[in-house]
């Protein structure tokens, strides 16, 4: 089960005692660590002190990881700021991160300046392992199941957008002389922003698929290694993580099909037009 794992310390050098135990259960097979990084908060911003190179996903930029130490260096409150629209990016980094609001102030509240964290993107079936040994160490953990929840709001999104399109091109259609260049503008700012919107979905899908390749290529190399139930354990993981990348993808595709409809629909508009000059 892939869970956002946070541990939030007073010092670096217990940070780094943690990252140490982490890497030890993660070599032990207890977990795996997709990405992992350690941070300090300062006033109001986020220090990335190290981003671990030993594992599969080792860039922060637009991964649940990245996402989600960005909302950390928010203030406290990101779940009422969101909804209020207090936050632009709050929405979009909330569901990259595949956590909640709560569990984001949660870690907030405690991640004062001065204090350091570790923050783990993992899989992890079981919970005492990794308690056990940061108990040892005098740490308080966080977890979050991640939830897949980027495809769902980026269709309403998209949905929403072609709503409003549409709504505006009927309106556009009744208008009077001193009002359609106003609406015909408002129609192109809309479409712009939809091609923003499928231009970032189609990145979101490659990127995804690399992720998926690299959790995929940990869990096997883990396998090689386990014993039996170990091993059943772990394939039974790779399968989970193919099965949900399908699932994703189908999603992410369904959507890009839109935005090949509606430049198929455009095309066939101006070659009419062509044809009647």
């Amino acid at each position: 089960m892939e869970k956002m794992l946070v541990g939030v310390v007073d010092n670096e050098k217990k940070a780094y005692e943690v990252l140490r135990a982490l890497k030890e259960l993660d070599q032990d097979g207890s977990i795996t660590i997709y990405g992992e990084a350690v941070i300090e908060k300062a006033d109001g911003t986020i220090n990335t002190k190290q981003v671990d190179a030993d594992f599969p996903i080792r860039a922060l930029g637009g991964t649940a990881l990245g996402a989600f130490i960005g909302l950390l260096g928010g203030p406290v409150g990101v779940g009422i700021g969101a909804v209020t629209g207090g936050l632009a990016g709050g929405f979009r980094d909330l569901y990259l991160a595949g956590v909640s609001a709560e569990f984001v102030d949660d870690v907030a509240a405690t991640l004062n300046p001065g204090k350091f964290a570790v923050v783990a993107d993992v899989n992890e079936e079981w919970i005492t392992p990794v308690d056990v040994r940061m108990e040892r160490i005098g740490v308080t953990v966080f977890r979050s199941v991640k939830k897949s929840v980027e495809t769902e709001q980026r269709e309403r999104e998209v949905a929403t957008l072609h709503a409003e399109i549409e709504q505006t091109k009927a309106e556009l259609a009744k208008a009077h002389a001193d009002r359609k260049a106003k609406l015909q503008a408002r129609i192109d700012k809309l479409n712009a922003q939809l091609q923003t919107e499928l231009d970032q979905v189609k990145q979101r899908s490659e990127q995804f698929k690399s992720e998926t390749e690299a959790k995929v290529q940990a869990l096997q190399k883990k396998a090689e290694k386990a014993h039996a139930d170990a091993k059943a354990s772990l394939n039974a993981q790779v399968k989970r993580t193919r099965q949900e990348y399908e699932e994703t993808e189908a999603k992410f595709k369904h959507l890009l099909a839109g935005k090949l409809r509606g430049a198929a629909a455009k095309l066939e508009k101006e070659e009419t037009k062509v044809a009647h000059r």
